[in-house]
């Protein structure tokens, strides 16, 4: 596809990260793009390989990522468009499989990339940043509104429960089928894990607000402040609606159970990242100094522990540790790891990166967890650590250190059961259907913690099973 010698015409560039520095200051987005030109070159770099590895192939193989994206996406057909300037065509080429590319074009790890051909000897193609230049493109004309628009309407009412990827996705491709979809959220603001989770750096809300707009524009409707089983029934939704789609995600976090838990100062990361971002939408982007001369430790080294460090560092935090009860992965692809699978290597995230240049000392401390918190008058003021392996304290090597705040970012253990409990659902199918033929489940709430583009795929996927069911029962009345 393309240029079959652009990737050795063009060098790889990525979309510029602000300096540390810089960024630091504020919460506004931390990536700049490049010029037209420079994404058209970037484009020609997708070889005529024959065998895309970038969408081929299972993603899990024995527990492990194997090789590229889980969502069908047709890569090398919109980076072709791309080069060949035809940006409408490459819109929507990537929108067949993927409504919500303005989310993984700036949060996703693009499996994509590391195991694209060029990347066996080379850097990769840059798909995600090519995948945001076509949807950004697309607002730019108008053509999103103008793709989600319904042919005609077939009058059966849809709820789809929860707002994050997979709830936005479903929500939307039933729109484009002609369902009336109304959206039930308990947050204030639709998004869930795009609204919420994830920090307005990486990605800023006005996008999760742009395309809310868009979705009320061609007809889905949102209800907010509305948590299912509380402020309205499953039974009351079950009698409303033909068809009910529970995308309600995997928020319940994994806690840790140790002496002091229950110390003000000792909080889940989801809830600290949630007020983090109201602060930003009622404040605005500036620095705060919420934490100022505050020591922070960060307990757990994923994306989430990623977003905790960088967010408190915008908050003013004097120090920021961060604990991982992991081995330190190597820094290069160990024998058994090799290409088109995703690299089990040491990466440094961009929190990270902050830290190691503002605060003096090791930041993570690997295979190292913590064993209890100690505070002065109900607020934490110090943690204990130990060496841990196996995931397991090591007894005699305690260290005790002060603390003005701990954030648990240990990631999520699944769907939070009383919701599916309100509805009656105790089975759940590889299908996306339950033991109740009007209700699914979609998301993270079925496939549990997992990547946004997963997210898309399930919703997307859950629509389409919801407009084969409609259809079915349609023929056989």
């Amino acid at each position: 596809m393309a240029d079959p010698f652009g990737f050795m015409k063009y060098p790889r560039v990525n979309n510029p990260i602000r300096p540390v520095a810089e960024r630091i200051k504020d919460f506004e987005e931390m990536e700049n793009v490049l010029s037209v030109e420079e994404r058209r070159k970037q484009a020609a770099r997708c070889m005529n390989c024959g065998v895309p590895h970038c969408h081929a192939g299972q993603f899990y193989s024995g527990g492990r990522a194997v090789s590229g994206c889980p969502n069908d996406n047709l890569i090398p057909e919109w980076n072709d468009l791309i080069y060949r300037e035809e940006d409408k065509h490459a819109f929507e080429r990537l929108t067949l499989t993927n409504p919500l590319p303005e989310f993984t074009g700036l949060v996703c790890p693009a499996p994509c990339e590391v195991a694209c051909n060029e990347a066996l000897n080379g850097k990769g193609i840059t798909i995600r940043n090519n995948e945001r230049y076509i949807i950004e493109t697309a607002y730019a004309n108008g053509w999103v509104k103008e793709s989600g628009i319904p042919l005609h309407r077939n009058g059966i009412k849809v709820a789809v429960v929860g707002s994050g990827p997979a709830g936005l996705a479903c929500a939307w491709r039933l729109n484009q089928l002609g369902y009336d979809v109304t959206v039930y959220e308990r947050d204030d603001h639709p998004g869930g894990l795009t609204m919420y989770g994830i920090p307005n750096m990486k990605l800023p809300k006005e996008i999760v607000a742009r395309r809310v707009r868009i979705m009320e524009e061609v007809g889905v409707k949102f209800v907010l402040n509305t948590e299912v089983g509380v402020d309205v029934s499953g039974d009351e939704l079950k009698r409303e609606y033909q068809r009910i789609v529970l995308a309600i995600g995997a928020r319940q976090a994994r806690d840790l159970n140790v002496p002091g838990r229950e110390l003000e100062g000792v909080r889940l990361a989801v809830d600290y990242l949630t007020d983090a971002t109201k602060s930003v939408l009622k404040n605005g982007t500036k620095a705060s100094k919420e934490l100022e001369g505050k020591k922070v430790m960060v307990i757990g080294g994923g994306d989430t522990g990623n977003d905790c460090i960088a967010t408190a560092i915008r908050q003013g935090a004097a120090d920021v540790k961060q604990l991982e009860i992991t081995r330190r992965p190597p820094s290069k692809r160990p024998a058994d790891n090799p290409w088109p699978q995703w690299p089990r290597v040491a990466k440094t995230g961009y929190g990270q990166e902050e830290a190691n240049e503002l605060f003096e000392g090791v930041l993570t401390q690997y295979e190292t967890t913590a064993v209890g918190f100690e505070g002065v008058d109900g607020h934490v003021s110090s943690v204990t650590t130990c060496h841990a392996q196996l995931f397991k304290p090591v007894p005699g090597t305690e260290e005790k250190h002060p603390v003005d705040l701990v954030l648990l970012a240990m990631g999520f253990t699944g769907a939070q059961k009383q919701f599916l409990d309100e509805f009656g659902v105790t089975e759940v199918n590889d299908d996306y259907t339950t033991n109740d033929e009007k209700v699914y489940v979609a998301g993270d709430a079925r496939r549990g913690p997992s990547l946004v583009i997963w997210g898309i795929h399930e919703g997307r996927m859950a629509a389409e099973k919801v407009n084969e069911a409609c259809k079915a029962a349609a023929h056989a009345e």
